[in-house]
């Protein structure tokens, strides 16, 4: 008892020093203004380049362009999620824009033929690496997306909600025993994963669920594994609501990676999840504290951009991290009242827009070649929620 009374106390005086700290970041710095129709002009030169390397089968990305150090891919069901993610992102970024073009249109018509033959597919093979999770949960909101762009056809509503179903049913299959969901389990190779569920796959797979749920009625929700994915992301936060990077990592809460700036992107996504399942502690002041702080120190994410070795620069952030960031962050962004929207407005735009390449896409870490069309997709639904709140 003599110890266990002063952990509390101290863990009751670091909450209490978090929750003081929430104002300690400097004013956010003034950025160029927007020029009318500027983000709208971004939005159509991606999409422009989304159409132009839209593989002939409707999807996106390859497994084709290789380098030195390639991401672990075992067999051909990795691939299969890794262009199963990429191209949920890409046409959800297409739907998000609008664009009602011929050609987006036949685009459209083109992936939602790819995505009805394959997302039955897509499944967990290989006991060391269940990537098929980002297949899974990008799928329910691109399934989301067409279930609102396909309103008047209902033999595709019928279709588009048994394939919602499914990717439910998937996602129940490797939940992990910890609660929540990762995506490596390399060491026990259990019959019921327990691997390394990761708060921001966790959080991922919430938001997938909770936008499935409240566009595509009467879909079964697995409400035990929400609940448990929900405890698992609050056992891997930290007083200071930075989000650890894996279950194990609440081990060691002060290592690089764990801390606010190597959590940039992740609280981004788990702040966004909490709040959307009712968590009453994220209040807008919350997410408008790590909008600024992103806004404020988005070079932490930035320096690890087109690196291509994983977790080689500070705060072990990758490239990856980055797209991933910026569009969770425009969905925080989205849940703040609109005199607040306004503030981080045009620091969220501006950060997208200054990154876009010439040739129109976004990219953040060379992945085979799926990088181009995940960051672009990442990137559109981002600017979308920006645009539409101008």
């Amino acid at each position: 008892m003599r110890l266990i009374t002063p952990l509390l106390a101290a863990v009751t005086l670091i909450a209490t020093a978090s929750a003081q700290k929430l104002n300690d970041l400097a004013p956010l710095p003034e950025v160029k203004p927007l020029q009318k129709d500027e983000i709208q002009k971004s939005i159509t030169r991606g999409v422009d380049f989304l159409l132009k390397h839209q593989n002939p089968d409707g999807s996106w990305g390859t497994s084709r362009k290789t380098k030195s150090l390639n991401i672990y891919a075992p067999g051909i069901h990795s691939h299969l999620a890794f262009r199963t993610g990429s191209t949920c992102l890409a046409l959800k970024g297409i739907l998000d824009t609008g664009d009602h073009r011929p050609e987006v249109v036949k685009a459209i018509d083109n992936c939602e033929k790819w995505l009805f033959k394959n997302l039955p597919r897509g499944r967990h093979v290989d006991p060391g690496a269940m990537y098929n999770v980002w297949g899974h949960a990008y799928a329910l909101r691109t399934l989301a997306g067409l279930y609102k762009y396909r309103k008047n056809a209902p033999e595709k509503l019928a279709i588009i909600k048994k394939l919602a179903q499914g990717e439910i049913k998937k996602l129940n299959r490797i939940e992990d025993i910890n609660g929540g969901w990762g995506y490596y389990d390399m060491d026990e190779y259990t019959k019921h994963i327990s691997g390394l569920p990761t708060s921001f796959t966790t959080a991922t797979v919430l938001l997938g669920l909770k936008e499935a749920s409240t566009t595509i009625p009467n879909l079964e929700l697995p409400t035990k594994n929400i609940k448990r994915a929900i405890a698992s992301i609050n056992k891997q936060r930290t007083p200071d609501w930075a989000f650890v990077y894996s279950f194990p990592h609440r081990m060691h809460p002060r290592s690089d990676i764990n801390r606010p700036a190597g959590s940039l992107a992740r609280s981004q996504a788990c702040l966004t999840a909490l709040r959307k399942f009712d968590d009453k502690r994220i209040t807008d002041k919350l997410l408008s504290h790590w909008l600024q702080r992103l806004c404020l120190r988005e070079g932490w994410l930035s320096i690890g951009r087109k690196r291509p070795i994983p977790h080689e620069t500070h705060f072990a952030i990758s490239g990856y991290f980055y797209y991933y960031g910026m569009y969770y962050a425009s969905e925080s962004f989205s849940l703040l009242p609109l005199e607040k929207q306004k503030i981080f407005l045009p620091h969220l735009a501006r950060l997208l827009l200054t990154k876009q390449e010439k040739d129109g896409s976004w990219w953040d870490y060379p992945l085979y070649s799926y990088h181009q069309a995940y960051g672009t997709g990442y990137a559109l639904t981002a600017l979308s929620r920006l645009r539409n709140a101008q």
